[in-house]
C-alpha cells in the first residue's frame, strides 16, 4: 500500500526523491527501487487491456460529429518528453527543441482516448522516424489494422475514399495518412478550409497530452530515472 502511494504521489508532483524522503519517513535508497518497480507492474497488469481497437467506424462518427472531419480513425503525435541527459549517451537523446528527451508516440481517438502507446525512442530522431518503427504503422502498411473499406465522403459522387489518420508535417503523406498543405500562404479557400479542418481534428491528440501532463505532473519536469 506505502508503494503504491509513494509512486502516485511522484507521478503526480514530479517531486524528487529527496522530498517524497521526508513525506513518507523513508529514505530515498529505499524510494528509488520502488518506482520502476511498481511502473513495470502496472504496464504489465495493463497489457491485455490496452489494445487496437476493433470499432473503427464508432470512432469516425465520434470524429465527425465533434470535430467535422468524415472517416478519420484518429490523431497521431508525438511528445517529447523530458530527461535528464543519460550517461555515456551523447548527443542520442538530444532533440531539435534543444533539450533531451524520450518521444512519447500516440494515436487518439475523438474523445481524448489514446488507443496506442509508443514510448521510449530518443529525442534525435523525428516523429515521423519514430512512427515508422512502432507497430501501429507496421500493421498501417501492411494492413492488418483491419481498416473499414473505403466509401464515399459526405457530398461525393464519384470513386470512394480511404479512412484516415491525421498527423502533422513531421509525418509522410499515404493512403492512410493525411497531412495538412504544406506552406504558410496557401492558394484559394480550398486549401485552407482543409487544413483547418484537419487541425480541428488533429489538435485533440495535443489535448490529450495536456490532460495527461495536467494529471501526471511528473511529465512537466526532467527525468531523473535514465541510465
Amino acid at each position: 500500500m506505502r508503494e503504491n502511494k509513494i509512486n502516485d504521489n511522484f507521478k503526480a508532483t514530479g517531486d524528487s526523491y529527496v522530498s517524497i524522503m521526508y513525506l513518507f519517513q523513508i529514505s530515498k535508497q529505499l524510494i528509488g527501487p520502488i518506482v520502476p518497480e511498481t511502473c513495470e507492474a502496472l504496464i504489465e497488469a495493463l497489457a491485455d487491456h490496452i489494445q487496437l481497437p476493433e470499432e473503427w467506424l464508432k470512432i469516425s462518427d465520434d470524429y465527425e460529429n465533434l470535430w467535422n472531419f468524415p472517416q478519420c480513425l484518429g490523431a497521431i503525435d508525438g511528445k517529447h518528453v523530458v530527461l535528464q541527459c543519460p550517461l555515456r549517451s551523447g548527443s542520442e537523446y538530444y532533440n531539435y527543441k534543444d533539450f533531451f528527451s524520450i518521444v512519447l508516440m500516440a494515436v487518439v481517438d475523438a474523445k481524448y482516448r489514446f488507443l496506442y502507446v509508443n514510448v521510449g525512442c530518443q529525442g534525435r530522431i523525428s516523429d515521423g522516424g519514430v512512427f515508422k518503427n512502432t507497430l501501429f504503422a507496421r500493421k498501417l502498411n501492411d494492413g492488418t489494422l483491419n481498416l473499414p473499406a473505403e466509401k464515399l465522403l459526405p457530398g461525393q459522387q464519384d470513386g470512394t475514399t480511404p479512412f484516415v489518420f491525421v498527423c502533422d508535417d513531421a509525418f509522410p503523406l499515404q493512403e492512410n495518412l493525411m497531412k495538412p498543405f504544406p506552406g504558410e500562404h496557401l492558394k484559394g479557400t480550398f486549401q485552407r478550409s482543409f487544413n483547418y479542418r484537419l487541425s480541428r481534428a488533429r489538435r485533440v491528440v495535443e489535448n490529450a497530452f495536456g490532460v495527461m501532463s495536467s494529471v501526471f505532473r511528473v511529465l512537466r519536469k526532467p527525468l531523473l530515472l535514465l541510465k
